[in-house]
């Protein structure tokens, strides 16, 4: 089953997507703070990251800036979950090293969506078991 890695320094926006992605029955990683999360990047090996942008200490853009210098995290699906919703603080995180973008209030069934389309393409579709295409199982 694919792991997904939910960093978010709000328990409420972590036990939210948490819900959300239930009907995706991925493998959910928590962590509540920037140096946590690349923490457990590195020992879990997660198959995705979907991080908040604004957290305290190490924020998201710094998060995802250190994932991108390691080579072997270079193409690991990084997904910035955000209130910041100007087109100019997308732009900024596409530049920092985004895979893709999500604002906050997040909508659920586009979540949901965005994982499974990016799981299957971190994971080339059927490498747990599941049909091309679909990187998890629902």
């Amino acid at each position: 089953m694919e792991k997904v890695l939910v960093v978010d320094d709000n328990r409420a926006s972590r036990d939210l997507i948490r819900a959300i992605l239930k009907p995706v029955r991925c493998d959910i990683i928590e962590a509540s703070h920037g140096q946590q999360g690349l923490d457990l990047l590195r020992q879990e090996l997660p198959d995705l990251v979907l991080l908040d942008v604004d957290m305290p200490g190490l924020d998201g853009l710094g998060v995802v800036r250190i994932i991108r210098q390691d080579v072997a995290f270079a193409d690991l699906p990084v997904v910035a979950v955000t209130a910041f919703a100007m087109e100019s603080d997308r732009q900024k995180a596409m530049a920092a090293g985004f895979t893709a973008y999500v604002t906050k209030p997040v909508r659920a069934a586009a979540l949901r969506q965005q994982v499974r389309q990016l799981l299957g393409a971190a994971t080339g579709g059927n490498d747990h078991g599941t049909a091309p295409g679909n990187g998890c199982r629902y």
